[in-house]
């Protein structure tokens, strides 16, 4: 099954006992706004899961601004939720998926599978008259037991290996191990900066802007589109995917698996991670 379903998709399962739908709205430098939506109008039956609260942990000096949550914890607050190892789990917001794209890799960094992006999000939901309320479900808790899968992630030692075997090069082709910068253009140039202390990228990194594997209603491209769009990235490369926090590098993760590649992993601190320690160099231009 697809990583992503779709509207009617949902829809026609909206109640089933087994599936947990979770809204997943958040907006950066309004941290209460995400929640506040939800609890004006949300999808029937769903549940809010916050990116800073819940899917991730509080920040310290070194691990980004959204450090990964303790696994422990996250099960903790997935089981009062009433989600268990066998629930199919559907998550949205209104930020073009990133933030269930998130929920969707920490999922699948605890070891579950049953978890699904809703293409276009909650306007796109309400847009076409899909239902809406704002009825808090009553949740009986179940017990998540997390099984963690340690090789979906690098760390900064790692990326710096990395970087440091990168030769400046226009194509990828050919590289046994590439770092991909999920960012906007002008933010990997160091043109703008408006979230991160310093600009820039991670020498010998290549722009990959997570948008631009999506259409215009939300959804993912195919598989073939997606194919064409990493066409300069070998197969069996390892491929390094990080953006400025570790939340907008998880949906160029679901759209490199998607078009086949196997060997995807996650620099979770990602930039903001990478500039908080002053020996890592800095690149401002297109290697």
């Amino acid at each position: 099954m697809e990583a992503t379903v779709t509207k009617r998709w949902l829809l026609a399962r909206l109640y089933e006992p087994e599936q947990t739908i979770v809204d997943c709205r958040f907006t950066l430098g309004k941290p209460e706004a995400g929640r506040e939506s939800y609890e004006q109008e949300h999808i029937p039956g769903a549940v809010y899961l916050d990116l800073e609260l819940d899917l991730s942990s509080p920040v310290e000096e070194h691990g980004g601004r959204h450090p990964l949550p303790d696994p422990q914890l996250l099960a903790a607050r997935l089981s009062k939720l009433g989600i268990g190892n066998d629930s199919r789990i559907v998550a949205y917001d209104d930020e073009s998926g990133m933030n269930a794209a998130r929920l969707w890799w920490l999922l699948h960094y605890l070891g579950h599978e049953q978890v699904y992006i809703l293409e276009g999000g909650f306007s796109t939901w309400k847009a076409e008259k899909f239902p809406v309320t704002d009825h808090q479900p009553v949740r009986v808790p179940s017990s998540f037991q997390a099984s963690v899968q340690p090789q979906m992630l690098v760390d900064v030692d790692k990326v710096r290996q990395v970087s440091a075997n990168m030769e400046p090069s226009a194509s990828a082709v050919g590289l046994s191990a590439v770092l991909i910068d999920s960012r906007a253009h002008e933010r990997f140039l160091g043109l703008e900066e408006t979230l991160d202390k310093k600009a820039g990228h991670i020498p010998g990194a290549f722009n990959f802007f997570w948008k631009e594997t999506q259409n215009e209603d939300g959804s993912y491209k195919s598989a073939e589109e997606l194919q064409e769009h990493f066409s300069e990235l070998d197969k069996d490369a390892e491929i390094i995917v990080y953006c400025g926090s570790g939340v907008t590098a998880c949906p160029n993760v679901l759209a490199l698996e998607k078009a086949g590649y196997r060997n995807v992993r996650l620099y979770a601190g990602s930039w903001s991670d990478w500039i908080s320690y002053e020996g890592n160099a800095i690149a401002v231009r297109e290697e």
